[in-house]
């Protein structure tokens, strides 16, 4: 014990020496390795006075270096020694009354902002986090949502080597605070990179990104906060400026660029999306995707659907009925707005989709909720291919939850007129110009794939809700009396128009998955595998004419429970 008490004064003089010394502590390495062995000691002797005794050191040294982080220019990092002391703070804060919370904020706003690009201060602040995990979200639950975007930079610069952890730490940014802000940052993590980059090449070092980031900041914050004036009152864009924002090759982004600046950001500001409008910065994003990538740039093409995997993963399990609301808005919006390389578009535009509906499905009244920007997609959908598969999807999604339900009827009226229009601009080929361009395949089919969704939203939500069914006939039978359109559009018009004179099978076929008394004879489709049903009339579907060939009535053959 006698050699111990000696081991830990000794270190605690080498403590105290470098919270009075003069030079830059962090040359010291010693000073790293005192504050290691100290924190040792308090865990293995378990000793609330030998904590008391060192913890006024361990404050001097943390506030020492703090203060000496904006002022030193030496390249010595600080973050891991800061973490050291955080560390310590975690683990005996209870016993000297110390709250970790400003000085953890103080370390993610003074020292991580600095240094993320330092590999050795990533992974450590990585390691920090994952051990530390439970104890965070349980005291400061709001600290990782504020700084998610300062650990997007640090995951985007060192993703080779910080995969595995990351993706532990991930799902410790989503809360109602950041949920909807998060979500574009995910997806603009290549215009993160194409940022970073810049500043790298301006700089000269990457070591030294976070540095000149937090000059820039420094220096450009007065036109900054005109600019956000300016917008707030006059309501021009920011980065509107035209040629002046460009830098002289018309394809780098200059670095005083508002939209830069808003990209490369460390907290969270609650601002789900801002409106991007710089001509510097879309210039700088077509070379970025056209040209050479870099290796850190194709590591983020792959990182940002993974990122937004877990996302939509969490959201579905943790996430509130407003938040997910409100996203959906900001996610249509977002569909077609995105970095252009093809595969990540792809990849990115998969998942969009797949969310929109799994979030239907989970509420299906968010379709009234929701039914002006839904309206507003549908109108889009000749603009492009995204506009238009997203349009096709809410379709089905129209069809399928009968326009958020029986108990929306008013929105349901509204959803089914727009579909009407979009119907009927199709069937008069105003708008693709067939009869002009017959030889155009690829127009037909998008055509038809259009109309093949719109006509079986059009049968379905006139199936939910019956004071719909005249108009539904009306508009099915010009598409049948058409005969402009594909064949098999012709044909799926032709099969609902008759599906809606036996009002049992229109609703088993046409209705709800979930089982329904609404009508006698509905079948309960999930009890297929149990039950033997025989002459089905499905001849209506088949187009076959004439009356039934059995002589029994469709509610005789499934008995009423």
């Amino acid at each position: 014990m006698t050699d111990q008490d000696g081991d830990w004064n000794f270190y605690l003089r080498n403590l105290s020496n470098s919270a009075r010394d003069s030079t830059d502590p962090a040359s010291d390495p010693s000073t790293l390795q005192s504050v290691k062995k100290l924190h040792g000691f308090c865990k293995l002797e378990k000793s609330d006075d030998l904590v008391a005794r060192i913890y006024p050191q361990m404050n001097k040294v943390f506030q020492r270096f703090v203060a000496s982080l904006s002022q030193s220019e030496s390249g010595t990092s600080k973050g891991l020694l800061l973490l050291a002391i955080l560390q310590f703070f975690l683990d005996f804060g209870d016993v000297v009354l110390h709250d970790a919370d400003p000085s953890l904020r103080t370390f993610f706003r003074s020292c991580l902002s600095r240094e993320f690009s330092d590999t050795a201060v990533a992974e450590a602040t990585c390691d920090f986090l994952i051990e530390n995990k439970r104890k965070i979200l349980a005291s400061f639950p709001n600290l990782l949502p504020q700084f998610f975007p300062l650990l997007l930079k640090l995951i985007a610069w060192n993703w080779e080597k910080l995969e595995k952890s990351f993706l532990k730490i991930f799902p410790g940014l989503i809360s109602p605070g950041s949920f909807l802000p998060l979500f574009p940052s995910i997806l603009d993590l290549p215009m993160l990179v194409v940022a970073l980059e810049k500043v790298e090449r301006s700089s000269g070092s990457g070591s030294r990104v976070g540095g000149s980031i937090a000059s820039i900041q420094k220096s450009a914050a007065p036109e900054m906060l005109l600019a956000l004036m300016d917008e707030a009152y006059t309501g021009s864009t920011i980065g509107d400026g035209g040629d002046d924002s460009e830098s002289e090759d018309n394809n780098t982004i200059d670095l005083a660029d508002p939209l830069f600046l808003e990209l490369l950001k460390d907290e969270n500001d609650g601002l789900a999306e801002r409106h991007r409008a710089s001509p510097a910065l879309n210039a700088a994003l077509q070379t970025a995707a056209s040209g050479p990538q870099s290796e850190r740039m194709k590591q983020t093409l792959k990182i940002a659907p993974r990122l937004l995997d877990v996302y939509f993963s969490v959201a579905l399990r943790d996430a509130n009925d407003s938040l997910i609301c409100a996203l959906l808005p900001l996610l249509m919006t977002r569909n077609s707005t995105m970095f252009p390389d093809k595969n990540f578009s792809h990849e990115i535009r998969r998942r969009l989709l797949e969310f929109v509906l799994a979030a239907f499905q989970r509420s299906p009244n968010f379709i009234a909720l929701l039914k002006k920007p839904i309206i507003d997609r549908l109108g889009e959908a000749y603009d492009d291919a995204a506009k238009r598969e997203l349009a096709l999807q809410l379709c089905w999604a129209i069809g399928e939850y009968g326009g958020g339900g029986e108990s929306h009827k008013d929105a349901a009226r509204e959803l089914f007129e727009s579909l009407e229009l979009l119907l009927y601009e199709n069937l008069s080929s105003s708008r693709l110009g067939l009869r002009q361009e017959s030889g155009n395949a690829s127009r037909r089919t998008t055509q038809s794939r259009l109309l093949c969704f719109v006509v079986t939203a059009i049968a379905k939500l006139a199936t939910y809700h019956r004071e719909l069914l005249p108009r539904a006939r009306v508009a099915l039978g010009k598409v049948v009396r058409s005969r402009i359109s594909d064949a098999r559009v012709w044909r799926r018009a032709h099969d609902y128009l008759g599906l809606m004179n036996e009002p049992g099978i229109c609703w088993s076929v046409l209705g709800p998955s979930r089982i329904s008394e609404k009508f006698p004879g509905t079948v309960n489709w999930s009890e297929g595998g149990e039950k033997m049903v025989a002459h089905i009339p499905f001849h209506i579907l088949s187009e076959q004419g004439g009356p039934p060939f059995h002589d029994f009535a469709f509610s005789d053959v499934i008995p009423k429970n």
